[in-house]
């Protein structure tokens, strides 16, 4: 396809990070995550991409909300004990839901939270 990069899904999350290389070495160690395209202006990020499993995530180095996001995982218990390795802070423990999901939730140093889980 000529109209989106190859291997990209038409739709991507993106961050607004002060720090994006710290989002994308905590996407590394945690989410096994393929480090993509880095742009910089001099020693700033201001646009960075990783994959994660199937998807895309963007980031650009300014301040901005906390988000949140949500990723389905093979094994999100190990996601979560990484995570917590990683600097991350709990949320919410990992446990079964009312729904048909295993979910817990972290907040990376950055202050994203991240949901992660696995459908039961």
């Amino acid at each position: 396809m000529d109209w989106k990069p190859n291997g990209y899904q038409s739709l991507s999350p993106y961050l607004l990070v002060a720090n994006p290389e710290a989002v994308l070495q905590f996407c590394e160690a945690v989410f096994e995550a393929e480090r993509l395209r880095v742009i910089r202006d001099g020693a700033r990020i201001v646009h960075a991409e990783c994959r994660i499993d199937d998807t895309v995530l963007m980031m650009g180095g300014a301040e901005g909300p906390p988000a949140h996001l949500h990723l389905y995982l093979r094994d999100p218990d190990a996601a979560f004990a990484r995570a917590l390795e990683a600097g991350a802070v709990e949320v919410q423990p990992m446990m079964e839901q009312d729904d048909p999901d295993r979910r817990g939730a972290v907040q990376s140093p950055d202050g994203t939270t991240w949901w992660l889980a696995r459908q039961l």
